[in-house]
């Protein structure tokens, strides 16, 4: 990512994370996006409906006192594709913030950006 590499100290250790690619220039290897998928193209009742189908799993899993299954539930939750959009989704976009802008002073985030966002985190 063009040698955006930082470090960020955290209980004492330093810890090299990525900044955010801003535009396709700084897209390193590691993150794979097909050019010909657009933000607008996501199907997003698709991805409410597959994160609403592991939430009610996990649900499921801790009122029948399952709990291996349920933390098994948690963890693909926490990893999936369609829980990340959703949420840079809600920040960016829905939620009741999305005109505060973040600590990097940013208000507005292009899809090419919100894309590389979520790839990053996962």
């Amino acid at each position: 990512m063009n040698k955006a590499k930082t470090l960020k100290r955290h209980n004492g250790h330093p810890k090299p994370f990525y900044s955010v690619a801003w535009d396709t220039a700084d897209i390193g290897p590691l993150v794979g996006i097909n050019p010909n998928f657009k933000w607008k193209d996501i199907n997003w009742k698709r991805a409410l409906k597959n994160v609403f189908k592991l939430q009610k799993l996990i649900y499921r899993a801790s009122s029948c006192g399952e709990i291996s299954k349920m933390r098994k539930y948690q963890k693909l939750l926490t990893k999936s594709y369609y829980s990340r959009l959703l949420a840079f989704r809600c920040v960016t976009q829905v939620g009741q913030g999305n005109k505060t802008a973040g600590v990097d002073g940013m208000k507005n985030l292009s899809p090419m950006q919100r894309f590389n966002l979520v790839n990053l985190l996962g």
